[in-house]
């Protein structure tokens, strides 16, 4: 019989897992076996696991990932460029003590996405601090960060985090204050935070995308130096899953 005391004072300590162990030992006789200390260091256990769960499932929620990927579920067969060995490493997130860059590249739906996004819940899960962003639409809230007074808060929580995707880097080309925006953003990151570029447009086009050379020759060397390159190949994966479906209709 648990007391009901010890509830209250278990739950306002907040340790939920703590008392649904403790019913749980109270209610299942096979625990009467096991000493006390063995008894309570599963219940401290379950407490911290559920407590790492919450904090792995809150930086998932706060990284806004437009879809759920996850390194198990990655297409990585011979077709498609890559190297297994290389991306099992990757999922390790060292390159990110490391500060270091990746740039997922590929044709349309050749799973650049799911990639960035697989290799960005692998940091959270390690611990990481992780922000998905598109580039289009996050150069348009920079730009409008910067006419409600917002600018330079955005920048420093940006600069905070382990890791930023940006999807669709290069779609079209970039204005010139949104190329001064991505500067002050890769000058706030570099040597100490990592990114994740996903584009379809080749690294060699990129400076021509840019309206000033000076500045484009900037951000591009805060970039593309000591970063991982990732082409995906093959045919899209979208239409693959498309026919899939059908297959089983």
């Amino acid at each position: 019989m648990i007391s009901q005391t010890l509830m209250d004072k278990l739950r306002q300590l907040r340790l939920p897992a703590f008392r649904e162990g403790l019913h749980e030992q109270a209610s299942n006789p096979h625990y009467a076996e096991l000493t006390f200390e063995e008894r309570l260091l599963l219940l401290v256990d379950m407490e911290c696991t559920r407590r790492l769960d919450n904090r792995t499932q809150q930086r998932l929620k706060m990284a806004a990932f437009p879809i759920r990927a996850t390194i198990e579920d990655l297409d990585l067969s011979p077709e498609r460029g890559l190297d297994r060995r290389l991306i099992l490493e990757l999922a390790h997130c060292h390159w990110v003590d490391k500060a270091l860059n990746i740039i997922i590249s590929g044709a349309t739906g050749t799973g650049k996405s799911y990639m960035a996004c697989a290799l960005g819940s692998a940091a959270c899960r390690l611990g990481y601090k992780v922000q998905y962003l598109h580039t289009a639409r996050f150069l348009h809230s920079l730009n409008m960060a910067r006419k409600d007074g917002s600018y330079l808060q955005l920048l420093q929580t940006l600069s905070k985090m382990d890791v930023l995707i940006l999807d669709d880097w290069m779609r079209d080309p970039v204005p010139l204050t949104a190329t001064q925006d991505l500067l002050e953003l890769f000058d706030d990151r570099y040597a100490h935070a990592s990114t994740i570029i996903s584009t379809q447009v080749p690294i060699s086009d990129w400076y021509a995308r840019f309206p000033d050379p000076t500045l484009a020759e900037a951000v591009l060397d805060r970039i593309v130096h000591s970063t991982y390159q990732l082409n995906l190949l093959g045919d899209s994966q979208r239409k693959l899953r498309g026919f899939r479906s059908m297959s089983h209709t």
